[in-house]
């Protein structure tokens, strides 16, 4: 049986938007309105944050705020491999998602020969780095950053001083680098990617089921393939971005939103059928913005109807690792 801890990763300097720092607390604030104790079930440990750099008037950059970033990406990781190495399985709310990159930094240096596969359910494929970026926002390159992937073949931007550095120990931080492979990637839901991410993806040959594919195959069918794709990797990391439902369904609570995506339900049935897997050993909750949202709090109630479905699903299963961070 796993043992859940929550780790709060309420940082917010990856993104464009405002507001992705409050997801976390919206996410309890619906648990309250729901009458749930869920976040009195589990331990949870806050991981500090660099957002008061927000404050101050930045230089134009490639990798905003990535000094700071990179600091972001040291509390994860040592807050991931205490969970792992207590014998915790760890449930990530973020903030924005640059610090999936950290998220997938911390279980590589709990676990570094172990293969990492990873299932991201997005509307982003987050495959932009400072070469590339159109907007210089990081959390559209946390798989990038893992990847250690510059996609010179699509360069736009020149990236020097400051950025080039950040964006090195970005690459290469715990050691490691790439922490991933592109074969271990499976996508669930990506709709909204620019030029250079697309030929990444094509170059890559990345496995790729969008919204339709899952309605046509079926959910069970889908992540059966998805499964037997990563069948050869030890661990599996699970990213859950918000956006990748459907805006006009559920609400614009995300700092980019994207219609034409999953309904709660099937973003719900998705998921649980994925945390089955025993190999999952990480799951994360990101992106949820209340400040943008319309609907007054629906992205964040809607995120944690998911979020507590899902801990039900990971309470069950079989612990992937054991104590001092040896998996099985």
């Amino acid at each position: 049986m796993s043992k859940i801890k929550l780790i709060e990763n309420h940082s917010e300097i990856g993104a464009g938007t405002r507001g992705a720092s409050l997801g976390v607390d919206a996410i309890k604030i619906a648990s309250i309105n729901a009458s749930s104790e869920f976040f009195a079930n589990f331990p949870s440990e806050k991981v500090p944050t660099e957002n008061d750099i927000l404050f101050k008037r930045r230089k134009p950059s490639f990798a905003k705020n990535i000094k700071e970033i990179s600091k972001v990406f040291e509390y994860l990781s040592h807050s991931l491999k205490n969970t792992f190495n207590n014998g915790f399985f760890p449930i990530v709310l973020a903030g924005d998602h640059s610090s999936a990159a950290g998220t997938i930094a911390g279980i590589k240096a709990t676990f570094p020969n172990k293969r990492l596969g990873v299932i991201w359910v997005d509307a982003h494929a987050d495959l932009h780095s400072p070469y590339t970026t159109p907007s210089g926002n990081v959390h559209g390159m946390p798989l990038a950053i893992s990847l250690g992937e510059d996609n010179l073949d699509r360069k736009s931007n020149e990236v020097k001083g400051a950025t080039l550095e950040g964006w090195e120990n970005l690459k290469n931080f715990a050691g490691i680098s790439p922490k991933i492979n592109y074969e271990d990637i499976v996508f669930f839901g990506v709709r909204d990617t620019e030029d250079q991410e697309d030929y990444l993806i094509k170059k890559h040959h990345l496995k790729c089921f969008s919204v339709t594919d899952v309605r046509t195959k079926g959910i069970e069918t889908a992540v059966n393939e998805a499964n037997e794709y990563l069948e050869n990797c030890d661990l599996i990391y699970i990213s859950f971005d918000v956006d990748s439902m459907d805006c006009n369904y559920v609400s614009h609570g995300t700092g980019t939103p994207v219609p034409v995506g999953f309904s709660e339900y099937e973003a719900t049935k998705l998921l649980l059928n994925l945390l089955k897997n025993e190999k999952v050993c990480c799951f994360e909750v990101t992106e949820v913005n209340p400040t943008l949202d319309e609907k007054c709090n629906v992205m964040a109630e809607t995120a944690f109807r998911i979020l507590e479905k899902s801990a039900a699903i990971l309470e069950k299963k079989k612990s992937p690792f054991t104590r001092n961070g040896q998996a099985v």
